[in-house]
């Protein structure tokens, strides 16, 4: 054997046991689980909230497990003599008939109480098998560098699809069963039974706007247009700071935390800094003027106020993120960072004309947005939270008689309108009437202007615009513009109304 042949042998040999290795399984954890739920049935449910029909890695053990499942939650026995009559008699496990099987499986049976332990056994391999794919698709298209998957769109894609499996425990994002939808269905109801104020979605802490809109509902994209002036930013904060605060984690099965109240917020704020919005909040919660605050024209007493309300809010989870002209992707990636180290329940982004789409649709500024909101509503798809997307809106507002925005003021592009679940518009006619104060105040026109103002000073309107889930209309709150904050009118007989 000359030297080249000799160095071949082992490579040849390696490459002929990677050939043949198998994908990481346990049958006999298998045949043990499916024992054990055909012997009692209440073995079935120390694994079903974790351990799904694809996890199992012998076919016939998934259809086994699937049909078991599904006569168990209709309330009736599976046992060999009923799952049978769902499997194809002639098929043939070996020597043994399916019948045989699961006699077998039944007589062989482990006590029930090792089930669940079992059935991690099974749920941590299906893990290997997928971050296996995973791997040899990052591995094979690494290799192969097609043009359509540069690098960095390789690595956002390979980070989405490890985020959904450490989510999920699956990343194929395939069919649901009606079964499982109704079952989420259903675990909303009860929850929206237990939160406070019984909502289906996560309080904004406005209540006149909850009642209208049911909370936040989770994978939502809410879109909060207004002209500049109308205070979007600060009801976006108001309603940041008002889920932040009023967190309540309660602990899970397996020992993760969920908001039974609240929620831990990401806000990407890319036009203030980081500072500037802890102002706004701070002066919100004081009640200590922001410019105030700014200038350093405030008393002892209101500084210690400062200090106390900063020493609250050091607790509240509200994570801002201040880069500037972040794209889709980036967005993406850190908010799903955020969701695994942190925990994730809403999404702010202060907004959208401030993002940046990829570089193929740069030229078209139509193409980036509908982009940036498709990719926002995907977003809030995969991480389940809903996402308060802020967003300009057209001059031609400004050069109409009446200022009130409409669905068709949404700059940019029609996809806004379009990808948004629900769109609410910001309205503040005092800002209006404001402008146009008659000079002379022995003018007779003046105590018109006077009347008007008394009429719509300190109030503001928030117009639900659309909502795929309730009634359109408008919600009026008061504001108190030194402060930048919302807040629910004294007087609940004018709160809203509908169109």
């Amino acid at each position: 054997m000359n030297d080249a042949a000799r160095k071949l042998a082992p490579l040849a040999k390696d490459q002929a046991e990677q050939h043949y290795r198998e994908a990481p399984n346990n049958l006999e954890a298998e045949q043990a689980l499916l024992g054990a739920i055909l012997v009692n049935n209440d073995a079935y449910y120390r694994v079903s909230d974790f351990l799904k029909p694809v996890h199992l890695y012998e076919p016939l053990h998934r259809r086994i497990f699937e049909i078991a499942g599904e006569i168990i939650r209709m309330g009736k026995t599976a046992n060999p003599v009923t799952v049978k009559t769902f499997l194809k008699a002639d098929d043939k496990v070996g020597d043994l008939t399916v019948a045989q099987y699961l006699a077998r499986l039944a007589a062989e049976a482990v006590s029930i109480i090792n089930a669940e332990d079992y059935g991690r056994a099974i749920y941590d391999l299906a893990l290997r098998r997928s971050l296996i794919t995973i791997g040899e698709d990052m591995v094979n298209i690494a290799y192969d560098a097609p043009l359509d998957m540069p690098p960095q769109n390789q690595i956002e894609d390979a980070e989405r699809r490890l985020f959904e499996l450490a989510e999920t425990g699956r990343y194929d994002g395939g069919f649901q069963s009606f079964n499982d939808a109704v079952a989420l269905a259903i675990d909303m109801a009860g929850q929206a039974f237990e939160r406070d104020g019984h909502l289906s979605g996560i309080s904004t802490g406005i209540h006149s706007l909850d009642s209208k809109m049911g909370g936040l509902q989770r994978s939502d994209l809410i879109i909060l247009a207004g002209r500049p002036g109308m205070g979007k930013t600060s009801l976006a904060t108001n309603i940041a700071y008002n889920i932040a605060a009023s967190y309540d984690p309660e602990v899970q099965p397996d020992g993760s935390f969920k908001a039974k109240n609240g929620g831990v917020v990401g806000f990407y704020s890319l036009e203030m800094s980081s500072e500037q919005l802890a102002t706004r909040i701070i002066s919100e919660q004081t009640e200590v003027s922001s410019s105030k605050i700014r200038r350093g024209e405030i008393s002892e007493a209101d500084f210690e106020k400062l200090v106390a309300c900063s020493q609250m809010m050091q607790k509240v989870p509200l994570y801002i993120d201040q880069t500037g002209g972040i794209s889709i992707a980036q967005l993406a990636a850190r908010a799903r960072r955020l969701k695994r180290q942190r925990g994730l329940d809403v999404l702010v982004v202060d907004y959208i004309q401030l993002m940046t789409g990829s570089k193929k649709s740069g030229e078209n500024r139509v193409q980036e947005i509908t982009e940036i909101t498709t990719g926002l509503k995907a977003l809030g798809k995969e991480l389940n939270v809903p996402i308060i997307a802020l967003s300009q809106l057209s001059r031609a507002v400004e050069s109409r008689e009446d200022k009130r925005p409409q669905l068709s003021d949404l700059r940019e592009s029609g996809s806004i309108e379009q990808d948004a679940d629900v769109v609410l518009f910001v309205f503040r006619e005092e800002y209006y009437v404001k402008n146009v104060e008659p000079r002379d105040e022995f003018d007779p026109k003046y105590e018109e202007w006077k009347m008007q103002m008394e009429k719509v000073k300190g109030t503001a309107d928030v117009i639900i615009a659309k909502q795929r889930h309730g009634p359109t209309g408008t919600v009026k709150l008061a504001f108190q513009s030194e402060f930048t904050r919302f807040s629910d009118l004294a007087d609940p007989s004018f709160t809203q109304y509908e169109h």
